[in-house]
């Protein structure tokens, strides 16, 4: 079943009953209910929202990612779940001991079907994208030419040209990025949930190293799922002047989107949060395995 993902950008006090998501309205008298085993993600985007610790504990039960906004109305943490299942300590130990040979083995896999999507990305909105599909063809184990990087390059400088002049990738820049960081903090958040759920920790990477980050993990498999998102914002901002595209309620209920996105996996169409759940689960069997047998989603 496709999880709903439920996003509160009023004043509210959430609760829990039954193994129901109570939600009460200061202005309003009736309460709405959610089953708790119906949700996949909540974010929380207001100062005035309270949440019971019997909530957070159900929803945590039910592996929901909890995702808390800041002032700027952008996502800022996220609590998992990490307490429970018989065997994660057994996962949590393939996982640390898979040898990094074979994180890189596994990132050549990533990478190639990443660049392989971005350029079919291209392909339907009419821009040149054979030198993409000849990176991907090239990509070696571990990626030492950083053909990433110039795919990358390549992509941004073209993708958004017809509505952009100039536009630049970046986490500050200017529009559409607030759409393109807000659509990846959804897009992060399923993964580091399907990723818990297969028993693996966010926290280690294949790739991705840094210190600071708790979720290097996700960052590293959500790649492939990357330009899935950025066909959504295409389609958001089509007709859409820069100075509207102000990540208003209504742009962010369009990015709420992400979960039921039809994706190719494994040769069969599903919605983007099912087939996560697949690439989390095939990326343990494959370190289980030491062999690489990634279901990676493919572009239509």
């Amino acid at each position: 079943m496709i999880k709903r993902t439920l996003y509160f950008g009023n004043a509210a006090y959430l609760s829990t009953k039954t193994e129901q998501l109570v939600v009460n309205y200061p202005d309003e008298q009736k309460q709405k209910t959610v089953p708790i085993e119906d949700v996949g993600i909540v974010i929380l985007d207001h100062y005035r929202i309270t949440i019971s610790s019997g909530l957070i504990h159900k929803l945590l039960s039910n592996n929901v990612a909890l995702i808390s906004c800041c002032d700027k109305h952008l996502p800022q943490g996220m609590m998992l779940n990490l307490s429970e299942g018989h065997t994660r300590q057994e996962h949590f130990a393939v996982q640390i001991n898979t040898s990094e040979a074979f994180k890189n083995k596994l990132w050549k896999t990533v990478i190639k079907q990443k660049i392989t999507n971005q350029a079919l990305v291209l392909k339907e909105n009419e821009f040149e994208y054979k030198n993409l599909l000849y990176f991907a063809k090239n990509v070696q184990t571990g990626d030492p030419q950083n053909l990433e990087g110039q795919s990358a390059a390549y992509y941004w400088k073209r993708i958004f040209s017809n509505d952009i002049a100039h536009f630049k990738r970046g986490q500050f820049e200017a529009a559409p990025n607030n759409l393109l960081n807000y659509g990846y903090t959804i897009l992060r958040a399923i993964t580091a949930r399907s990723l818990v759920a297969s028993g693996l920790l966010p926290t280690f990477g294949i790739h991705h190293h840094n210190k600071y980050n708790a979720y290097c993990l996700a960052d590293d498999i959500m790649e492939p799922y990357r330009p899935f998102v950025d066909r959504l914002v295409i389609a958001i901002i089509y007709d859409l002047s820069e100075k509207e595209m102000e990540l208003n309620t209504s742009i962010k209920k369009e990015l709420l989107q992400i979960p039921v996105l039809d994706v190719m996996i494994n040769g069969k169409k599903s919605p983007l949060m099912v087939a996560m759940q697949q690439t989390s689960a095939s990326l343990y069997k494959s370190m289980e395995t030491k062999k690489v047998n990634l279901k990676l989603p493919k572009m239509e």
